[in-house]
Order: structure tokens, then C-alpha cells, then sequence
């Protein structure tokens, strides 16, 4: 089975979307589709076929959950000794060498990455370019519009 990376505050939050599951949405749910019986006829009773419904997505979400979590190799990044490099889990702040932009990103697993939260997948074309550089290097980083050049102004261990 392959292990996927995960950061310790990634891990945290699904395990806290798992317990809001499982203590509060469930049990929301059976109370809903109890009452919906109640009601008679299950044929045409839209309240218990929606209800149904929504059962159906929670326990298919904690089964999602539960397997993530189950399959995920939890990396904390403040005990990492990576002697300046960037790995799994850090910040960076790049300069656009192109654009004279600066820009911050962290390094995360494929199912933390959110651009709007400037976290990355450690699988997409920036951060592979990236891994293993310190600051001072130059990324190369292969985009369909061309080669983009980041100079790495600071890596942080956060």
C-alpha cells in the first residue's frame, strides 16, 4: 500500500471533519430519516429519499476520510532537520525572476493543496522543480507557456 505524504495540521483538520461526522452529522441524519418514516408512505416522500440522500454522502465521506488517514505518512515539519533544503511540508518565498513578484508557497499532500491558500501539491510542476533546492538557488520551473524562473528568497520550517 502506498503511503501518501500528509502534514500534521492537514491530518488534524480531517480528523476533525471525521469527528463533526460521526457525533454530529450522522446522527442528524438518522433523526431525519426517522422522522421522514414516520410521515408513511416512503414511495413519495421526498423528506426521506433527501435524507437517504444526505446518509448516503456522510457515510461515503467518512469512508473517504478513513482512508486517507488511514493510508497517509504524517510528516511534521517543525522537527525536520533538512539543513536549509527544501522538502515535504516547508515554505518558501520565491521571486519571479520574469514578473518581479514575490510569492509564498508550502509544499503539501495532493489532498491539502488549495492555490488560495498558497499551499501546493508536492506533486505539481512547482514544487518538483523546487525539492532539494536551498535558498539562493534558481527553480526552473516547465510551464505550458514556457519556463518560469523563481529565485528561493527564504525557506521556513513552519
Amino acid at each position: 500500500m502506498n503511503k501518501s505524504p500528509m502534514t500534521a495540521i492537514g491530518a488534524q483538520k480531517l480528523r476533525e471533519e471525521l469527528h463533526e461526522l460521526k457525533t454530529v452529522a450522522r446522527p442528524k441524519v438518522i433523526q431525519a430519516i426517522a422522522e421522514a418514516r414516520a410521515l408513511g408512505d416512503l414511495k413519495e416522500n421526498a423528506e426521506y429519499h433527501a435524507a437517504r440522500e444526505q446518509q448516503s454522502f456522510i457515510e461515503g465521506r467518512i469512508a473517504e476520510i478513513e482512508g486517507k488517514l488511514s493510508t497517509a505518512e504524517i510528516i511534521d515539519v517543525t522537527t525536520l532537520n533538512a539543513g536549509g533544503r527544501i522538502v515535504f511540508g516547508t515554505t518558501v518565498v520565491l521571486h519571479n525572476i520574469d514578473t518581479e513578484e514575490e510569492v509564498s508557497y508550502q509544499i503539501v499532500g495532493d489532498d491539502e493543496a488549495d492555490i488560495k491558500a498558497n499551499r501546493i501539491s508536492i506533486s505539481s510542476p512547482i514544487a518538483r522543480a523546487l525539492i532539494g533546492k536551498q535558498e539562493g538557488d534558481v527553480a526552473v520551473v516547465q510551464a505550458p507557456s514556457g519556463n518560469r524562473e523563481y529565485e528561493i528568497l527564504e525557506v521556513k520550517y513552519l
